[in-house]
């Protein structure tokens, strides 16, 4: 398990809230400024850096605001192929060139 598995889900709250706080401040913008861009209501955006609950939807529009969407890139799916289906497909590659059986006609000149 990782750091953060063991914080609560308020700490967890408190953290997001505090890093969209931050980036609105570094990019000099009111918190006025973001809710209208990211169609919220002020008192949302409030919400959201005091480390309440909002809606995910809410959360994903401030984000794209703030130019921050790359937090989410931990959320991408991977897929995992167990050792034995790895083996069947490196079997399953040609392992050298091989010339074909079938010998050219006598009357070719191979051009």
């Amino acid at each position: 398990m990782t750091e953060i598995s063991y914080i609560s889900d308020a700490a967890i709250l408190k953290k997001v809230g505090a890093f969209v706080k931050a980036r609105r401040i570094d990019q000099n913008l009111t918190q006025e400024e973001v809710s209208k861009r990211a169609a919220i209501s002020r008192s949302t955006l409030s919400l959201l850096e005091r480390g309440e609950n909002i809606a995910l939807l809410n959360l994903l529009k401030v984000l794209r605001v703030l130019d921050a969407l790359y937090v989410l890139n931990d959320f991408q799916e991977v897929t995992t192929i167990s050792p034995m289906q790895l083996a069947k497909e490196d079997e399953a590659k040609w392992k050298r060139a091989s010339k074909s059986k079938k010998s050219p006609p006598k009357d070719d000149l191979g051009w």
